[in-house]
Protein backbone atom coordinates (compact mmCIF):
# COMPACT_ATOMS: atom_id res chain seq x y z
CA UNK A 1 0.00 0.00 0.00
CA UNK A 2 1.36 3.51 -0.93
CA UNK A 3 2.30 5.84 2.02
CA UNK A 4 -0.45 8.11 2.34
CA UNK A 5 0.59 12.30 2.66
CA UNK A 6 -2.05 14.28 3.62
CA UNK A 7 -1.62 17.84 5.43
CA UNK A 8 -4.23 20.54 6.44
CA UNK A 9 -5.32 22.19 4.00
CA UNK A 10 -6.91 26.15 4.38
CA UNK A 11 -10.71 25.98 4.63
CA UNK A 12 -13.01 27.93 2.56
CA UNK A 13 -12.49 31.49 3.11
CA UNK A 14 -9.00 30.79 4.64
CA UNK A 15 -7.53 31.59 1.19
CA UNK A 16 -8.26 35.39 1.01
CA UNK A 17 -6.43 38.32 1.07
CA UNK A 18 -4.89 39.32 4.36
CA UNK A 19 -3.59 42.71 5.73
CA UNK A 20 -0.89 41.49 8.63
CA UNK A 21 0.41 38.48 10.23
CA UNK A 22 0.71 37.77 13.95
CA UNK A 23 3.21 36.06 15.69
CA UNK A 24 2.07 34.31 18.74
CA UNK A 25 3.74 33.14 21.19
CA UNK A 26 3.92 31.81 24.95
CA UNK A 27 5.78 35.25 26.57
CA UNK A 28 8.68 35.07 28.98
CA UNK A 29 10.20 37.25 31.65
CA UNK A 30 12.28 40.16 31.27
CA UNK A 31 13.76 40.42 34.79
CA UNK A 32 13.73 39.15 38.35
CA UNK A 33 10.74 41.22 39.68
CA UNK A 34 8.67 39.60 36.25
CA UNK A 35 9.42 36.26 37.03
CA UNK A 36 6.31 35.62 40.03
CA UNK A 37 3.82 37.70 37.97
CA UNK A 38 5.01 36.00 34.69
CA UNK A 39 4.48 32.57 36.58
CA UNK A 40 1.18 33.63 37.61
CA UNK A 41 -0.65 34.57 34.80
CA UNK A 42 0.79 30.97 32.96
CA UNK A 43 -1.15 29.08 36.32
CA UNK A 44 -3.87 31.58 36.60
CA UNK A 45 -7.00 29.60 37.90
CA UNK A 46 -5.02 26.60 39.31
CA UNK A 47 -4.80 27.54 43.14
CA UNK A 48 -1.09 27.66 42.82
CA UNK A 49 0.40 29.27 45.93
CA UNK A 50 3.79 31.91 45.36
CA UNK A 51 5.83 29.61 46.94
CA UNK A 52 5.55 26.51 44.63
CA UNK A 53 6.09 28.82 42.22
CA UNK A 54 9.16 30.48 43.76
CA UNK A 55 10.60 26.81 43.37
CA UNK A 56 10.24 27.07 39.11
CA UNK A 57 11.36 30.99 39.77
CA UNK A 58 14.98 29.48 40.45
CA UNK A 59 15.31 28.26 36.76
CA UNK A 60 14.61 31.87 35.99
CA UNK A 61 16.94 33.03 38.11
CA UNK A 62 19.69 31.27 37.46
CA UNK A 63 19.32 33.40 34.51
CA UNK A 64 18.90 36.75 35.80
CA UNK A 65 14.83 36.28 35.36
CA UNK A 66 14.87 36.47 31.86
CA UNK A 67 13.62 34.05 29.74
CA UNK A 68 15.55 33.58 26.16
CA UNK A 69 12.23 33.24 24.25
CA UNK A 70 11.27 36.90 23.71
CA UNK A 71 14.48 37.77 21.90
CA UNK A 72 14.08 34.95 20.32
CA UNK A 73 10.42 35.75 18.99
CA UNK A 74 11.99 38.48 17.83
CA UNK A 75 15.03 37.11 16.19
CA UNK A 76 12.33 35.26 13.87
CA UNK A 77 9.86 38.03 13.57
CA UNK A 78 12.94 40.21 12.07
CA UNK A 79 13.82 36.57 9.77
CA UNK A 80 10.27 36.57 8.45
CA UNK A 81 10.19 39.73 7.71
CA UNK A 82 13.27 39.63 5.93
CA UNK A 83 11.82 36.51 3.98
CA UNK A 84 8.23 38.30 3.02
CA UNK A 85 10.70 41.59 1.54
CA UNK A 86 12.37 38.77 -0.48
CA UNK A 87 9.46 37.43 -2.29
CA UNK A 88 7.78 40.57 -2.34
CA UNK A 89 4.91 40.22 0.01
CA UNK A 90 3.92 43.21 1.78
CA UNK A 91 2.84 42.36 4.68
CA UNK A 92 3.68 43.76 8.40
CA UNK A 93 4.35 41.19 11.09
CA UNK A 94 2.92 41.98 14.99
CA UNK A 95 4.01 40.06 17.75
CA UNK A 96 1.83 39.45 20.59
CA UNK A 97 1.97 36.80 23.13
CA UNK A 98 -0.04 34.99 25.98
CA UNK A 99 1.54 35.37 29.51
CA UNK A 100 4.12 38.54 29.32
CA UNK A 101 4.00 41.98 27.29
CA UNK A 102 3.31 42.44 24.40
CA UNK A 103 -0.22 40.74 25.11
CA UNK A 104 -2.65 39.54 22.54
CA UNK A 105 -4.86 42.31 23.91
CA UNK A 106 -2.92 44.85 23.20
CA UNK A 107 -1.22 43.71 19.84
CA UNK A 108 -5.10 43.22 18.60
CA UNK A 109 -5.98 47.08 19.35
CA UNK A 110 -2.67 47.92 18.13
CA UNK A 111 -3.29 45.92 14.50
CA UNK A 112 -6.72 47.28 14.64
CA UNK A 113 -5.36 50.84 15.23
CA UNK A 114 -3.35 50.74 12.40
CA UNK A 115 -5.72 49.80 9.86
CA UNK A 116 -5.94 45.94 9.60
CA UNK A 117 -9.04 43.78 9.45
CA UNK A 118 -8.04 40.55 8.16
CA UNK A 119 -4.54 38.63 10.35
CA UNK A 120 -2.83 35.41 9.56
CA UNK A 121 -1.50 34.04 12.63
CA UNK A 122 1.59 31.96 12.93
CA UNK A 123 1.78 30.21 16.50
CA UNK A 124 5.21 29.28 17.83
CA UNK A 125 4.11 25.38 18.52
CA UNK A 126 4.95 22.44 15.32
CA UNK A 127 3.05 20.12 17.43
CA UNK A 128 -1.34 20.21 17.01
CA UNK A 129 -2.16 19.48 21.15
CA UNK A 130 -4.19 21.77 23.32
CA UNK A 131 -1.88 24.06 24.73
CA UNK A 132 -0.31 24.42 21.17
CA UNK A 133 -3.34 24.88 19.32
CA UNK A 134 -6.70 25.05 21.11
CA UNK A 135 -5.66 27.03 24.10
CA UNK A 136 -4.15 29.56 21.63
CA UNK A 137 -7.74 29.44 19.66
CA UNK A 138 -9.15 30.32 22.99
CA UNK A 139 -7.10 33.12 24.13
CA UNK A 140 -7.67 34.52 20.80
CA UNK A 141 -11.74 34.35 21.21
CA UNK A 142 -11.26 35.96 24.30
CA UNK A 143 -9.00 38.72 23.50
CA UNK A 144 -11.59 40.04 21.01
CA UNK A 145 -14.31 40.05 23.42
CA UNK A 146 -12.22 41.95 25.89
CA UNK A 147 -10.90 44.73 23.15
CA UNK A 148 -14.73 44.72 21.19
CA UNK A 149 -12.81 43.50 18.28
CA UNK A 150 -15.32 40.87 17.65
CA UNK A 151 -16.42 40.72 14.18
CA UNK A 152 -14.38 43.50 13.37
CA UNK A 153 -11.03 41.53 13.38
CA UNK A 154 -10.93 38.28 11.90
CA UNK A 155 -7.57 36.12 12.56
CA UNK A 156 -6.50 33.27 10.81
CA UNK A 157 -4.12 30.36 12.01
CA UNK A 158 -2.21 28.49 9.58
CA UNK A 159 -1.96 25.02 9.93
CA UNK A 160 0.23 22.91 12.41
CA UNK A 161 3.88 22.22 10.42
CA UNK A 162 5.67 19.16 12.15
CA UNK A 163 5.31 17.21 9.33
CA UNK A 164 6.08 20.06 6.76
CA UNK A 165 10.02 20.37 4.89
CA UNK A 166 9.83 23.66 7.64
CA UNK A 167 10.27 21.50 10.49
CA UNK A 168 11.89 18.52 9.27
CA UNK A 169 14.78 20.00 6.86
CA UNK A 170 16.69 21.56 9.44
CA UNK A 171 16.56 18.83 12.17
CA UNK A 172 17.90 16.04 9.78
CA UNK A 173 20.73 18.67 9.47
CA UNK A 174 20.94 19.12 13.43
CA UNK A 175 20.92 15.30 14.09
CA UNK A 176 23.60 14.30 11.49
CA UNK A 177 25.65 16.93 13.06
CA UNK A 178 24.89 15.97 16.17
CA UNK A 179 25.52 11.67 15.47
CA UNK A 180 28.84 13.73 14.21
CA UNK A 181 29.68 15.12 17.32
CA UNK A 182 29.34 12.17 19.53
CA UNK A 183 31.57 10.28 17.71
CA UNK A 184 34.13 12.54 18.02
CA UNK A 185 33.83 12.47 21.70
CA UNK A 186 33.60 9.25 21.98
CA UNK A 187 36.62 8.73 19.53
CA UNK A 188 38.88 11.11 21.66
CA UNK A 189 37.75 8.93 24.98
CA UNK A 190 39.14 6.02 23.38
CA UNK A 191 35.53 4.59 22.68
CA UNK A 192 35.65 4.50 19.23
CA UNK A 193 33.38 1.76 19.65
CA UNK A 194 30.81 3.11 21.92
CA UNK A 195 27.00 2.64 21.42
CA UNK A 196 24.91 5.46 20.60
CA UNK A 197 20.95 6.34 20.81
CA UNK A 198 19.52 9.19 19.62
CA UNK A 199 16.70 10.69 22.24
CA UNK A 200 14.22 13.04 20.56
CA UNK A 201 12.75 14.70 23.36
CA UNK A 202 9.52 16.91 23.38
CA UNK A 203 7.06 18.43 26.36
CA UNK A 204 5.41 15.94 28.09
CA UNK A 205 1.83 16.46 29.06
CA UNK A 206 -0.73 14.62 31.16
CA UNK A 207 -1.59 11.40 30.01
CA UNK A 208 -5.21 12.00 30.40
CA UNK A 209 -5.11 14.84 28.32
CA UNK A 210 -3.08 12.82 25.37
CA UNK A 211 -5.70 10.41 25.67
CA UNK A 212 -8.50 12.75 24.16
CA UNK A 213 -6.66 13.95 21.54
CA UNK A 214 -8.10 12.44 18.14
CA UNK A 215 -8.55 11.19 15.61
CA UNK A 216 -9.09 7.48 16.47
CA UNK A 217 -7.39 6.62 13.62
CA UNK A 218 -4.37 7.85 14.40
CA UNK A 219 -4.17 6.06 17.75
CA UNK A 220 -5.07 3.13 15.53
CA UNK A 221 -2.43 3.37 13.73
CA UNK A 222 0.24 3.81 16.09
CA UNK A 223 -1.21 2.07 18.69
CA UNK A 224 -0.34 5.30 21.37
CA UNK A 225 -2.11 8.61 21.73
CA UNK A 226 -2.03 11.02 18.99
CA UNK A 227 0.45 13.76 20.43
CA UNK A 228 3.55 11.06 20.93
CA UNK A 229 2.06 9.52 17.41
CA UNK A 230 3.23 12.98 16.12
CA UNK A 231 6.17 13.33 17.64
CA UNK A 232 7.03 9.03 16.95
CA UNK A 233 5.99 9.74 13.11
CA UNK A 234 9.12 12.62 13.01
CA UNK A 235 11.22 10.71 14.70
CA UNK A 236 10.61 7.87 12.40
CA UNK A 237 11.36 10.09 9.23
CA UNK A 238 14.21 12.17 10.36
CA UNK A 239 16.25 8.45 11.78
CA UNK A 240 15.13 7.26 8.17
CA UNK A 241 16.35 10.65 6.20
CA UNK A 242 19.89 10.87 8.02
CA UNK A 243 22.48 7.87 6.67
CA UNK A 244 24.02 8.43 9.57
CA UNK A 245 21.27 7.29 11.59
CA UNK A 246 20.99 4.25 9.90
CA UNK A 247 21.52 1.29 12.54
CA UNK A 248 21.25 3.19 15.62
CA UNK A 249 18.47 3.02 18.38
CA UNK A 250 16.31 5.82 18.88
CA UNK A 251 13.65 7.13 21.27
CA UNK A 252 10.70 9.37 22.09
CA UNK A 253 11.36 10.70 25.35
CA UNK A 254 9.56 13.62 27.14
CA UNK A 255 11.03 16.62 29.44
CA UNK A 256 9.12 19.18 31.72
CA UNK A 257 6.66 17.06 33.80
CA UNK A 258 5.27 19.19 36.88
CA UNK A 259 2.17 19.68 38.84
CA UNK A 260 0.54 16.91 41.26
CA UNK A 261 3.34 14.05 40.97
CA UNK A 262 -0.28 11.58 41.46
CA UNK A 263 -1.05 12.84 38.38
CA UNK A 264 0.40 10.61 35.53
CA UNK A 265 2.60 12.27 33.00
CA UNK A 266 3.71 10.78 29.35
CA UNK A 267 7.23 8.76 30.06
CA UNK A 268 10.08 8.01 29.90
CA UNK A 269 11.56 11.24 31.58
CA UNK A 270 14.80 12.25 29.72
CA UNK A 271 17.02 11.97 32.87
CA UNK A 272 15.44 8.49 34.03
CA UNK A 273 15.97 7.03 29.99
CA UNK A 274 19.33 8.36 29.87
CA UNK A 275 20.44 6.54 33.00
CA UNK A 276 18.42 3.43 31.95
CA UNK A 277 20.75 4.13 28.90
CA UNK A 278 23.81 4.10 30.77
CA UNK A 279 22.94 0.97 32.96
CA UNK A 280 22.33 -0.97 28.97
CA UNK A 281 25.82 -0.04 27.78
CA UNK A 282 25.27 2.89 25.62
CA UNK A 283 28.30 5.37 25.65
CA UNK A 284 26.78 8.08 23.82
CA UNK A 285 23.40 10.06 23.17
CA UNK A 286 22.35 12.61 20.74
CA UNK A 287 19.42 14.82 22.23
CA UNK A 288 17.25 16.65 19.68
CA UNK A 289 14.55 18.70 21.03
CA UNK A 290 12.43 18.33 18.58
CA UNK A 291 8.83 19.30 20.25
CA UNK A 292 10.64 22.94 20.09
CA UNK A 293 11.34 25.67 17.36
CA UNK A 294 13.54 27.60 19.73
CA UNK A 295 16.09 27.48 22.89
CA UNK A 296 13.78 28.60 25.09
CA UNK A 297 13.97 28.08 29.35
CA UNK A 298 12.72 24.54 28.88
CA UNK A 299 15.38 23.53 26.75
CA UNK A 300 18.07 25.50 28.21
CA UNK A 301 17.22 24.21 32.25
CA UNK A 302 16.01 20.99 31.02
CA UNK A 303 18.37 19.81 28.48
CA UNK A 304 21.44 22.14 29.05
CA UNK A 305 21.48 21.45 32.75
CA UNK A 306 19.84 18.88 34.41
CA UNK A 307 20.09 16.27 31.38
CA UNK A 308 23.50 17.11 30.44
CA UNK A 309 24.62 16.65 34.29
CA UNK A 310 22.77 13.36 34.31
CA UNK A 311 24.91 12.36 31.09
CA UNK A 312 27.94 13.56 32.82
CA UNK A 313 27.18 11.65 35.93
CA UNK A 314 26.77 8.40 34.11
CA UNK A 315 29.73 8.81 32.12
CA UNK A 316 28.03 9.40 28.60
CA UNK A 317 29.17 11.53 25.62
CA UNK A 318 26.32 14.14 25.45
CA UNK A 319 25.18 16.46 22.47
CA UNK A 320 21.94 18.67 22.52
CA UNK A 321 21.01 19.66 19.04
CA UNK A 322 19.93 23.00 17.99
CA UNK A 323 16.34 24.23 17.74
CA UNK A 324 15.00 24.94 14.32
CA UNK A 325 15.13 28.74 15.33
CA UNK A 326 15.63 31.23 12.84
CA UNK A 327 17.29 28.57 10.13
CA UNK A 328 16.66 29.76 6.47
CA UNK A 329 15.04 27.04 5.46
CA UNK A 330 12.97 26.78 9.16
CA UNK A 331 12.13 30.60 7.94
CA UNK A 332 11.86 29.86 4.29
CA UNK A 333 9.48 27.22 4.97
CA UNK A 334 7.12 29.17 7.31
CA UNK A 335 6.22 31.48 4.79
CA UNK A 336 5.70 29.11 1.98
CA UNK A 337 3.36 27.66 4.29
CA UNK A 338 1.56 31.09 5.23
CA UNK A 339 1.57 31.06 1.12
CA UNK A 340 -1.24 28.72 1.16
CA UNK A 341 -3.06 30.68 2.38
CA UNK A 342 -2.20 34.03 1.00
CA UNK A 343 -4.59 34.32 -2.34
CA UNK A 344 -2.78 35.71 -5.56
CA UNK A 345 -4.48 37.66 -8.34
CA UNK A 346 -6.17 34.41 -9.63
CA UNK A 347 -7.19 33.57 -6.35
CA UNK A 348 -3.95 30.86 -6.28
CA UNK A 349 -1.95 30.31 -3.32
CA UNK A 350 0.97 32.16 -3.19
CA UNK A 351 3.30 28.88 -2.15
CA UNK A 352 2.35 25.90 -0.86
CA UNK A 353 4.38 24.14 2.14
CA UNK A 354 5.90 20.42 1.47
CA UNK A 355 4.77 17.27 3.64
CA UNK A 356 8.00 15.47 4.61
CA UNK A 357 6.53 13.18 6.97
CA UNK A 358 3.89 10.62 5.71
CA UNK A 359 0.53 10.41 7.14
CA UNK A 360 -2.63 11.91 7.32
CA UNK A 361 -2.36 14.49 9.19
CA UNK A 362 -5.68 16.54 8.40
CA UNK A 363 -7.78 16.57 11.22
CA UNK A 364 -6.10 17.22 14.10
CA UNK A 365 -7.57 18.11 17.31
CA UNK A 366 -6.25 19.06 20.67
CA UNK A 367 -9.44 19.37 22.44
CA UNK A 368 -8.61 17.81 26.28
CA UNK A 369 -8.26 20.31 28.81
CA UNK A 370 -4.81 21.70 30.05
CA UNK A 371 -1.73 20.56 28.84
CA UNK A 372 1.26 22.98 29.51
CA UNK A 373 3.66 22.65 32.70
CA UNK A 374 4.40 25.12 35.24
CA UNK A 375 7.35 26.24 33.32
CA UNK A 376 5.17 26.73 30.18
CA UNK A 377 7.39 27.55 27.48
CA UNK A 378 6.93 24.62 25.58
CA UNK A 379 4.72 26.79 22.69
Amino acid sequence: MPVEYRAQQPLDGERANYDAILLASFGGPEGQDHVIPFLRNVTAGRGIPDERLEEVATHYRANGGVSPINAQNLELKAALEAELAKRQIELPVYWGNRNWDPYFNDTFRQMYADGHRRVLVLVTSAYAGYSSNDQYLEDFERSLKETELEGKLTLVKIRQFFYDKAFTRPNEEFLAAGIAEVKSQLQAAGKTDGKIKLLFVTHSIPTAVAEKQGPQRIKDLFGTDVYTAQHQAVADYLVGAVSAAEGLDYQVVFQSRSGDPRTPWLEPDINDQIEEDAAAGYAGVVVVPFGFISDHMEVIWDLDTEAKETAQEKGLAFHRAPTTGVHPEFVAGLVDIMGEYIAGAEGEPLANGEQTVPGDWSDLTGDGGWGTSLEGESA
